[in-house]
């Protein structure tokens, strides 16, 4: 027996189900990303939202490449489950989710649902590189965006479908949208922001009124370890709940979602989400402590042969060497904020022996990653005067995985690195200098 709607009765007690008719439930919001950490944070909050306050708030989502996701999910009829791993795991069945679409081959399905009345918030999840940014503004060269401007109703990008979808949706009066990026980039709403007015104004250059009276794209942070479901997570649901589940995925119990006070109009009763007047504070202890430090973790420990973070965290010398770079690195370049509080109650949820986060999926995409996570803080220790050698020795290990014959002669190769490379040759030099 397969989760689905027509056995959900039969999931056994303790297992949390949705306390409202799943079937009656409209969508109300568009969520672009649908990969396991949307499914194990915003979705998880917007389901406990409908099951405090009501409302039609049900999720669309948008596989954005590969219909693997979709194809898992339709068949459950948008039910999975979610195994949240503490020293006893506990199981919820989430039912917010309620269609499950693929760009590349429904792409008008897309942009009708971004159009929809009904729809009145748009939440991405789509990684660094889904934005096809060149610094903060669009990067016009990128392929995706390219396609998507000489394209008439197959859009490729995130950008490409939004700008489709709210074109359609001026046309049609729907309504004011509110667009939440919930990717780790500085300044996130801002630049989504930018990057869709940039594109509108050369596909849809009427747009722009609109765009001013009917859209807000505020700043959010978004916090939950989410590592890739494995098969002994999927058999420890299927044991849970009593029948398969071919979408369940898996998180630790802490989670974090700070929003901007930012709408264009009516959102969830979102249950322990922050709504607050500045997010960078939060971002920026997330981004550059949190994220750093896995990507450190991830960089550093795949070199030392270890395979989780977990596993990493516990080594005495890898963790001595994070230690020494947020303290004296990461700290004095965020002058004002709790670096060390939130350090301190980050390594324990690192070290948390149910969670098997993989330092090869921490690693993918370091390019986009590392120039969000690590390169500001070196810069502005360079300018100030700081040390930066722990964090030059990420970036090492990053190059030596990427180019691991020729590394010290990458530093200035314009594909892995940006311009203050090039500007800057004490940053080059830092990383050329630093242990391999």
């Amino acid at each position: 027996m397969r989760l689905s709607r027509a056995s959900l009765a039969e999931v056994p007690h303790p297992v949390r189900t949705p306390a409202y008719d799943v079937g009656a439930l409209k969508a109300g919001i568009v969520h672009l990303g649908l990969g396991a950490f949307h499914r194990a944070h915003q979705a998880v909050f917007t389901d406990d939202a409908i099951e405090a306050a009501g409302g039609d708030w049900g999720i669309v989502g948008v596989s954005m490449r590969r219909p693997d996701v979709a194809d898992t999910l339709t068949p459950q009829d948008g039910l999975y489950t979610v195994e949240t791993l503490a020293a006893e795991p506990s199981y919820r069945v989430v039912g917010a989710l309620r269609r499950a679409l693929t760009l590349p081959l429904q792409p008008q399905a897309v942009v009708s649902a971004i159009a929809d009345p009904a729809t009145r918030v748009i939440t991405l999840t789509i990684t660094e590189k889904g934005y096809c940014l060149a610094g903060d503004s669009l990067d016009l060269a990128h392929p995706d965006i390219v396609h998507d401007l000489g394209a008439e109703g197959a859009p490729r990008s995130a950008i490409g479908v939004l700008v489709a979808g709210l074109a359609e949706r001026s046309r049609g009066a729907a309504g004011p949208l509110t667009i939440i990026s919930c990717d780790n980039l500085a300044d996130n709403g801002r630049r989504l922001e930018t990057a869709v007015r940039d594109f509108a104004a050369r596909a849809h250059a009427a747009l722009e009124p609109w765009l001013d009276s009917n859209t807000a794209f505020p700043e959010t942070m978004v916090d939950c370890i989410v590592p890739a479901t494995d098969g002994a997570s999927r058999a420890r649901v299927e044991a849970a709940i009593g029948m398969t589940d071919l979408a369940s995925v898996q998180r630790e119990p802490f989670a974090q979602w700070v929003i901007e006070d930012r709408f264009a109009g009516p959102r969830p009763a979102w249950p322990g989400v922050e709504v607050v007047a500045r997010v960078a504070d939060y971002r920026r202890l997330k981004l550059h402590v949190l994220n750093a430090a896995h990507s450190a973790l991830a960089y550093l420990g795949l070199r030392r042969g270890h395979v989780f973070v977990r596993q990493a965290i516990a080594d005495p010398q890898l963790a001595s060497s994070l230690d020494e770079m947020i303290f004296a690195e990461v700290a004095p370049a965020l002058a004002g904020l709790a670096v060390a509080d939130y350090w301190r109650a980050t390594r324990d949820r690192f070290a948390n022996p149910m969670v098997d986060h993989r330092l090869d999926q921490i690693a993918q995409d370091g390019r986009q990653k590392l120039a969000e996570r690590l390169y500001p803080l070196m810069r502005s220790n360079l300018q100030a005067g700081r040390p930066l050698a722990r964090m030059a020795e990420v970036v090492r290990a990053w190059l030596e995985a990427e180019r691991p014959r020729q590394a010290a002669q990458s530093v200035g190769d314009p594909d892995l690195f940006p311009d203050t490379f090039r500007t800057d040759p004490r940053m080059s030099a830092a990383v050329s200098q630093a242990r391999p």
